[in-house]
């Protein structure tokens, strides 16, 4: 079965405390465009990270989180001075932190800033046809000209899911993904 697969660029999503200091009380989020994910979005807000070194721009992705979490490449996370740690989404213990600003505010982070693990979010019925079991870690072929077999593929089920696996942008632009391209479990 053919997997699509996604390329998730640099992006922050916000606690509502975050939100409020970075974007003023009652702040919210302006819907861009939907994410695959349902409920999820790409909000017309963005915002910067600040370390010693530089400074990038991250989009707002919605609705708010429990905790604030940036999600970066390794290259960005090089370009920043970050020691990057790989993690899955929402696993932020023991993870950098860095500075955060806003429109109407700055707020330092002591933690939150992670490589999203690379990963396939499925529900129950797509995992039980494809014989997955939620945090299975398995390996993915993604075929063409750049073609390259993905490892340590954490599988995350959730019965509100739609199949797809995610890619940062570096793992992205190394396999030569675009909005077509499919990936294989092996």
């Amino acid at each position: 079965m053919r997997i699509p697969v996604e390329v998730s660029a640099r992006h922050v999503h916000l606690s509502r405390k975050d939100l409020e200091k970075l974007f003023g009380k009652d702040y919210k989020l302006r819907k861009l465009k939907d994410l695959t994910l349902p409920g999820e979005f790409s909000a017309k807000e963005g915002i910067k990270i600040k370390t010693k070194r530089g400074e990038l721009s991250l989009r707002v992705v919605g609705p708010e989180r429990k905790e604030t979490q940036v999600e970066l490449s390794i290259t960005d996370a090089f370009c920043l001075g970050i020691d990057p740690v790989v993690r899955v989404s929402g696993s932020i213990e023991s993870t950098p932190g860095a500075f955060l600003i806003g429109p109407n505010g700055k707020i330092r982070i002591n933690n939150g800033v992670i490589v999203a693990q690379r990963h396939i979010h499925c529900n129950k019925k797509e995992a039980e046809k494809l014989k997955l079991k939620n945090n299975q870690t398995v390996s993915v072929e993604i075929p063409g000209k750049r073609g390259l077999v993905f490892k340590q593929v954490k599988v995350r089920i959730k019965d509100n899911y739609i199949l797809v696996m995610h890619l940062d942008a570096d793992e992205g632009n190394s396999a030569g993904v675009d909005k077509k391209t499919f990936g294989y479990l092996i």
